[in-house]
């Protein structure tokens, strides 16, 4: 493996061979595959993973039972056997896992609609897909009563039905960002009604649990759904970091990209099914934590200095954000919160500040 950095002034000619930015670059080789990574980007990553381990240290050492640091990092090496064992690594760990995962998973997703779309308000929660996936799986809670494995079924066929209808609904002459984001948010209201009326509809107790999990929490998570579906967002961050390339291509314009050899269609269509997929598989296992997907890259992008989305960076920050908001609903909240509540709390805030810039940068 070869390791290469390229660093040039704005003001110098490059070699005719090379197109230079500007920017600092690591480019890693290694049996005929190169990966170039922007070294901000890279640096960024480092700090924001150094971030989410001293917070998920800190969340696996608060609650009713305190531990210490030492205990903590013992209990996870091995070094800790009984009560603490349990406490670390059965009881709270599943949790912070979940976390970290999830909103690795949610920041990529939402990286990759708004790179598709172009347009910093796409987001999986707002153009209906999250609602699409809370929708199946609400059906297989109150009507099938289903088994978890039919709740992920359930999340991911209502997320994929749903991108398919807000798809063909925005279709004319291809596929615009503005109009698919519109016809996403009145989607989104219709199967926010229909799924308020299918609790209003069911038993009270079936109610409750249903009503408890849409508000998106990790309360409860096990090993087995960490398992699960952490192998289920490991292959669909693959295929998301496969397609980056494309995606990247595709950000110049259909056109554009289709000169440089690019099949956009099939693409965009691969691209949408796999930020569905990481929708859906989370909220199977979560409930819908909705936000996350629209503040995380545009954060990332902020950290990072890129002009376009970049996916790692984004996936560390949503994994950062969703542990700091579990942390925050868990032991800051006067009485312990469902996540999803405080990334509504934060990501409206977030919302409301970026539509205002949108509006102010084009007066």
């Amino acid at each position: 493996m070869s390791t290469s950095f390229t660093h040039a002034r704005a003001t110098q000619t490059a070699p005719a061979d090379r197109v230079d930015f500007g920017r600092r670059v690591l480019v890693v080789r290694r049996r005929g595959v190169a990966v170039r990574l922007e070294w901000r980007s890279v640096l960024v990553c480092a700090a924001l993973a150094l971030a989410a381990a001293g917070t998920a240290v800190l969340a696996l050492m608060t609650g009713s039972y305190q531990l210490g640091a030492d205990q903590v990092l013992s209990a996870l090496t091995g070094g800790e056997t009984g009560l603490v064992h349990d406490i670390v690594v059965e009881w709270r760990l599943p949790r912070v896992a979940a976390a970290l995962v999830f909103g690795a998973a949610l920041g990529v997703s939402g990286a990759v609609l708004q790179s598709l779309l172009r347009n910093p308000l796409a987001d999986p929660g707002i153009i209906g897909f999250t609602q699409g996936s809370y929708t199946g799986a609400l059906i297989v809670i109150l009507v099938v009563n289903g088994t978890y494995w039919q709740l992920v079924g359930g999340a991911l066929i209502g997320g994929m039905a749903t991108a398919m209808a807000v798809y063909v609904l925005a279709y004319k002459q291809g596929v615009q960002g503005f109009r698919l984001i519109v016809v996403g948010i009145g989607v989104s209201a219709m199967l926010e009604s229909l799924n308020i009326w299918l609790v209003l509809k069911a038993d009270l107790e079936q109610a409750m649990a249903a009503a408890a999990w849409g508000a998106g929490s990790l309360n409860g998570v096990s090993w087995d759904q960490v398992a699960i579906g952490g192998g289920a967002i490991t292959v669909l961050l693959l295929l998301a970091g496969m397609l980056s390339r494309s995606m990247r291509q595709m950000e110049l314009g259909d056109d554009a990209a289709a000169s440089q050899g690019v099949r956009v269609a099939p693409v965009r269509l691969g691209l949408i099914v796999v930020g569905v997929a990481l929708t859906a598989t989370v909220t199977a296992a979560s409930g819908p934590i909705v936000f996350i997907s629209l503040v995380a890259p545009q954060i990332a992008r902020r950290l990072a200095r890129t002009a376009r989305i970049a996916l790692a960076p984004a996936a560390f920050v949503g994994a950062l954000l969703c542990l700091a908001a579990d942390y925050i609903a868990q032991h800051l909240a006067p009485t312990p919160l469902p996540v999803g509540i405080i990334t509504v709390m934060l990501g409206g805030g977030y919302l409301g500040w970026l539509l205002l810039t949108e509006a102010r940068r084009r007066m």
